[in-house]
């Protein structure tokens, strides 16, 4: 359904009167849609469902994993060196016993694995847009021709006049006709907590933000109690939550810089690879005058280009990746993509949403104020533990009975339950009433207790209008003498003149103090005066001002029960019992994960859909914004320019009464900035933003399915804590990735140099084939590379700025470390092959006189089992090291040797290989000019320790 289609005024319906929307959508509140009217709809507007646009096909991420330029040209390496095996079988030039198309199959396999683990990272099917879908309800109640019928959500159009009763889930969005104590749950839509009261008679401004517009429901949010009637006024995709799927379809998934690293890293190579290539070619046709030795040069190319490509290298990342998930659960972080891991390293701004992720979405109480005195309250959650504090001190509650009084009538005054389960507190109703509650059990005050001495008679129920509850309770002591010889808890004492009954009300705090005559004064009561309502309307306005939700309580005794209806005049002539502050409180670990954050050049924002008090005070208590910095609300942000915004994006750190499309905007004005953002988030509103972040993190407790589905991480513990272990972790396998790609590539530019050295020195054939080559890239260079990726961390990971995302996989020193270490890597082997050519061609040689090849390529594998003992750390020498501290490095290095000593004297291994048998004393050359790559690189260590430089 396109929103073009709909009337005039279809994007503002919470500024319209019931009767102006009804109008507009030619509807009727009584009668609803004729059965002709909805047919015409049903055709015009389409069903009342999310549309699916088509992502890419199986066969397509399949052969999109084969463009990748490494894998390219191995299968151009595959298919030449097949058709010069072709060709030297047909002409039966191959040598005997050799097996054609081996190097070609060993290549194909190697390009075939490759593409299979590419496929299986990006074949995750996009099930946002299902876990969206979910939240449609299935049936629905509307007036349909004069009646009442059940259709199909589906079957609903804009004009339909829907029903709502409590726990459903509504359907489309729609303005109210009328509504009775009607209360919507929408934080999974807003991120607010607190379910919403909502009001038909309202008319709102236009730029009224979504959280504030009373008077609209929205689809996929859930009626938590009352009745209402509604005017369906969008459906399917123009609903909020159809934004959402559509902002979430629109958001293209951007490389990650890991992927960004490794596509440049192959370009280099093959580029490199190619002009090297090149000259070899060209510099052998001009030594040898033609082109007579022209298959030697293919095999010679055919050898360099596959020695340049590390076929082992996307295997090594990939379980790299996945040793650092499993790391990453068992500290409740879940990872959903695997790049994401190594992604996490690279943050620089977390933004994140407030409820439930840096709070505990639990109202707790923060303070009170009665009797001229305002308490602080101690305690986390809803455990009904705690103390009081007066001016820093800590109180008693005999000294202040004024407090067991304003706790009784939270006590009584409240339709909620508290109770243990699981070893943990939780609440059985609203998280307002569940706070007082607790509240009330801090003072030693159980609401089960006082049921049976204050059991309710009667009440007058909150409403948004009314903007208060009472309950009347009949007192069960009798009431002769003094009240401390009475046997009258010593809590209501005070309360008590001589009648039978109390009412107890609590609401707005100055629409209960204006109905109020007298004051509460611990044991007895005064007239209140002028000055003390201008204090205490003080009081309330200094605990609005840091975010708390205020309300007002007081009490009246009764001679009798009021009859019902009479809440105008029996809510008068009421006696002040205080105020009571309470907020969604901070979870207790995350200031420390915010400071950790902050120590690690990892700038945290916070976005939230509640009001900007609550929001800057939140924020200001966990360090995220100082004293009296900007907050950015959602009416402010819209009227921005996309240009403004990202001005003003790095000055803000908290964003209130945001929408979805405006988080969105948030994320990508960051992004343009150079910023590299994760998000956190549990509701719908989240999904865009947490998909179009370069990490989002959803929460696994209270995270809706659609935020998991579109998130890269998911929380466990829906803890903002986690994420600095996680970052932490990310940071760890970054370091670890450069460490082996220094490992490998370090090698194979040795292994290119050395091929291409050989026939432009003179020396006849090829030193490596290209099976012995792969060899040596997957399992004497993978075997160790693994190793080397549970590196542990070094001490001060958390407390650097994060690398750059952007920087180049060569940054930092890696590329010329790279080169450098080639080089002489090249240098010692050319040495060598030097050495034993000359050894195998000597008069009176026993062995076969291609030996030499068996030489080189034994020294390059074992001079690779000291580089992978040296590389460990770039400054410390490895005598200095811990061996153990990585007991995976020791078992490669020893594992991989056996193997590589297994091809040259293990018969059938020998063979399939190529290899010759070496002698003891070709062996200890062998070794000894592999020793010289570590004495290399600790002499460098300790050169730069001289120079006073550290390596990165």
């Amino acid at each position: 359904m396109s929103a073009n289609s709909l009337p005039e005024g279809a994007a503002v319906w919470h500024s319209l009167e019931v009767d102006k929307a009804l109008d507009l959508l030619d509807s009727n509140a009584e009668s609803g849609l004729t059965p002709q009217e909805i047919q015409q709809r049903l055709q015009k507007y389409g069903p009342n469902e999310l549309e699916e646009i088509a992502g890419r096909s199986t066969w397509e991420i399949l052969l999109d994993q084969f463009k990748n330029i490494m894998l390219l040209m191995l299968i151009g390496v595959a298919l030449i060196s097949g058709l010069i095996d072709l060709w030297g079988w047909r002409t039966g030039t191959l040598k005997p016993g050799e097996v054609p198309f081996k190097d070609t199959i060993a290549i194909l396999a190697i390009v075939i694995l490759n593409g299979i683990l590419g496929y299986v990272q990006e074949s995750r099917a996009e099930k946002a847009l299902a876990a969206l879908k979910k939240m449609t309800s299935p049936l629905v109640r509307v007036i349909r021709d004069t009646r009442f019928v059940e259709i199909a959500a589906k079957e609903l159009v804009p004009g339909d006049v829907m029903l709502l009763e409590a726990g459903m889930q509504i359907a489309a969005d729609g303005r109210l006709i009328e509504q009775s104590n009607l209360q919507i749950r929408e934080s999974a839509l807003t991120g607010e907590a607190e379910a919403v009261n909502k009001q038909a008679s309202l008319k709102l401004p236009e730029e009224t933000s979504l959280g504030d517009r009373l008077n609209v429901v929205f689809q996929g949010t859930e009626v938590v109690q009352g009745r209402g009637k509604v005017l369906v006024t969008n459906t399917g995709m123009t609903t909020e939550l159809g934004k959402i799927a559509a902002m979430l379809q629109a958001v293209e998934s951007e490389p990650t810089p890991l992927q960004q690293r490794m596509t440049q890293l192959g370009n280099v190579l093959v580029t490199g690879s190619l002009i090297l290539v090149a000259i070899v070619v060209v510099g052998g046709v001009i030594k040898d005058g033609g082109f007579k030795n022209i298959q030697e040069l293919l095999e010679v190319s055919l050898s360099m280009a596959v020695a340049v490509v590390p076929e082992g290298l996307p295997a090594v990342i990939t379980v790299t990746l996945a040793l650092g998930t499993q790391r990453m659960v068992r500290q409740n972080a879940l990872i959903r993509k695997l790049p994401a891991v190594e992604t996490l390293g690279s943050v620089t701004t977390i933004c994140s949403d407030k409820t439930g992720t840096l709070t505990q979405n639990k109202m707790v109480v923060q303070s009170i104020s009665t009797n001229n005195k305002t308490f602080r309250v101690s305690g986390e959650g809803y455990a009904p533990t705690g103390d009081f504090q007066l001016n820093g001190q800590k109180i008693s509650l005999e000294e202040s009975p004024e407090i067991s009084a304003l706790s009784v009538a939270c006590a009584v005054c409240n339709d909620s339950v508290l109770q243990k389960e699981q070893g943990e507190w939780a609440i059985l109703g609203d998280p307002t009433e569940g706070a007082l509650l607790t509240l009330a059990g801090k003072a030693g005050i159980e609401k089960d207790q006082w049921n049976s001495k204050l059991p309710r008679v009667a009440e007058f129920p909150f409403s948004s209008e009314r903007k208060r509850m009472s309950v009347i309770a009949q007192v069960q002591q009798v009431v002769t003498g003094e009240a401390s010889s009475r046997g009258i808890d010593p809590a209501i004492a005070g309360f008590l003149q001589s009648e039978p009954y109390l009412m107890f009300t609590k609401g707005s705090p100055e629409l209960i103090l204006a109905r109020c005559t007298q004051i509460h004064l611990g044991n007895d009561t005064g007239t209140v005066t002028e000055a003390q309502r201008q204090q205490i309307l003080a009081e309330n306005d200094k605990m609005a001002s840091k975010g708390l939700r205020v309300l007002g309580f007081a009490y009246k005794p009764l001679l009798e029960i009021p009859p019902e209806g009479s809440d105008e005049v029996s809510e008068q002539g009421l006696v002040w019992l205080g105020l009571v502050g309470m907020l969604d409180a901070p979870r207790p670990e995350v200031r420390a994960a915010v400071q950790e954050c902050r120590e690690a050049g990892i700038r945290p924002v916070m976005i939230t859909g509640d009001h900007q008090l609550t929001a800057r005070a939140i924020a200001t208590d966990l360090g995220i914004a100082q004293e009296g910095d900007r907050v950015l609300t959602g009416q402010e942000l819209q009227r921005m320019t996309d240009q403004e915004l990202e001005q003003n994006v790095d000055l803000v750190s908290i964003y209130a009464r945001v929408s979805p499309e405006h988080k969105l905007r948030i994320v990508q004005a960051l992004q343009r900035r150079g910023r590299f953002v994760a998000m956190t988030g549990d509701g719908v509103n989240d999904a865009p933003a947490l998909k179009q972040a370069d990490i989002g993190i959803a929460m696994g407790i209270t995270g809706t399915d659609v935020s998991k589905e579109a998130s890269d991480m998911v929380l466990l513990d829906d803890n903002f804590a986690t994420i600095v272990s996680a970052t932490k972790e990310g940071r760890v396998v970054y370091t670890n990735i450069r460490r082996f790609i220094k490992y490998i590539l370090g090698s194979n530019i040795g292994e290119v140099l050395t091929i291409a050295a050989a026939p432009l020195i003179g020396l006849g054939g090829v030193p490596l084939t290209p099976l012995q080559i792969l060899w040596m890239n997957l399992v004497t260079d993978g075997l160790p590379a693994l190793a080397l990726a549970v590196e542990p961390p070094e001490p001060d990971v958390m407390q650097r700025p994060p690398f750059s995302p952007r920087e180049s996989i060569f940054a930092r020193g890696l590329g010329s470390y790279m080169i450098r270490i080639g080089i002489i890597f090249a240098i010692i082997t050319i040495a060598l092959m030097w050495w034993a050519y000359q050894h195998t061609h000597a008069a009176g040689y026993q062995g076969d006189p291609d030996t030499w090849k068996t030489m080189v390529f034994t020294t390059l594998c074992i001079a690779q089992m000291g580089h992978a003992i040296a590389i460990r750390s770039n400054n410390r020498l490895t005598i200095e090291m811990n061996p153990f501290s990585n007991i995976f490095v020791l078992a490669a290095v020893v594992v991989t040797t056996i193997l590589q000593l297994m091809l040259v004297y293990v018969p059938p291994l020998r063979d399939f290989f190529g290899t010759h048998y070496l002698t003891l004393e070709e062996l200890g050359v062998c070794i000894g000019f592999s020793a010289l790559m570590f004495v290399w690189i600790e002499a460098e260590k300790i050169f730069l320790r001289i120079m006073g430089k550290k390596a990165v």
